[in-house]
């Protein structure tokens, strides 16, 4: 695969293409208003924050990212963070090319600080302090990276913005102080409210029947109400594949809400089922 390439000093990096990912962001907006705010510049001196999204699994917080950075007509690079994600990961890898000459090829975050885009780290605290160290020039006035795998120093461009997604749960790292005081400010994002939950299904599905969305809603509210981690994300998977079980058996899409018990039990198991309201 041919790469994009940028020369720093004598070093030439390829660059992967942006994502692009899903960007359309129905329900709060004040949490649109929240990250414009943090990544606006609003002097010659000022400089764009940091922020971390943080909310449980499901809520959207990486559609949010997006669809704010579609709004600023950046491109979009996302990077997976793990428990295994290496210092070089974030930055520059050596990549083995032909005739057995190494190439070095820029990591999501530095593709967007080079082009000037927006970089997204996803699940950012189930990364170790280690590969956030690597990150800690980037996220406070220097606005660099350095590369120790291929010997250079690579400073953002002005319109780099960078965020990360944090999950609210257990199966993650504490960051140190250092580290969090980096990424300001704290957006929580929550699960939304019926209505707005009903017009993120209409709008992910709107071949689906509006009774099936109704009730998916419903199923969904009962859940938060309960302190339940199923999602929107959740609720959008059991319709569709209500929808598909419901075809599959040469019933129409208004059949799918007979096979709804069927779908959250596959989906979400069957202490889920409790859940289930009665029919409307």
């Amino acid at each position: 695969m041919s790469l994009e390439t940028v020369t720093i000093g004598d070093v030439t990096i390829g660059l992967m293409e942006p994502d692009v990912p899903p960007s359309t962001w129905v329900g709060q907006q004040d949490l649109v208003e929240q990250l414009l705010a943090a990544w606006l510049v609003v002097h010659d001196d000022d400089q764009p924050l940091n922020p971390r999204l943080v909310g449980r699994p499901g809520v959207g917080k990486t559609t949010l990212a997006c669809a704010v950075a579609a709004r600023l007509e950046r491109p979009v690079h996302l990077f997976q963070a793990t428990a295994d994600t290496r210092p070089e990961d974030l930055i520059v890898q050596p990549v083995l090319g032909e005739s057995g000459t190494i190439r070095y090829v820029a990591s999501p975050i530095v593709a967007a600080m080079i082009r000037g885009g927006v970089a997204v780290l996803d699940e950012g605290n189930r990364m170790s302090e280690k590969s956030w160290a690597s990150l800690a020039p980037l996220l406070d006035h220097r606005r660099y990276v350095e590369s120790v795998v291929a010997g250079v120093k690579i400073q953002a461009h002005p319109e780099f913005r960078f965020c990360t997604t944090m999950n609210d749960d257990a199966s993650t790292f504490d960051l140190p102080e250092y580290i969090q005081s980096r990424l300001l400010p704290r957006i929580v994002i929550d699960f939304p409210d019926a209505e707005e939950e009903l017009r993120i299904l209409a709008s992910n599905l709107p071949f689906a029947p509006a009774e099936l969305l109704q009730y998916v809603t419903a199923f969904l509210q009962a859940a938060h109400e309960r302190d339940e981690l199923h999602s929107v994300r959740d609720g959008i998977n059991v319709a569709r594949y209500a929808l598909k079980r419901a075809h599959q058996a040469g019933g129409g899409a208004s059949d799918a809400l007979d096979r709804l018990p069927e779908a959250i039990e596959a989906v979400l198991g069957d202490d889920a089922l409790e859940l289930l309201p009665d029919r409307p």
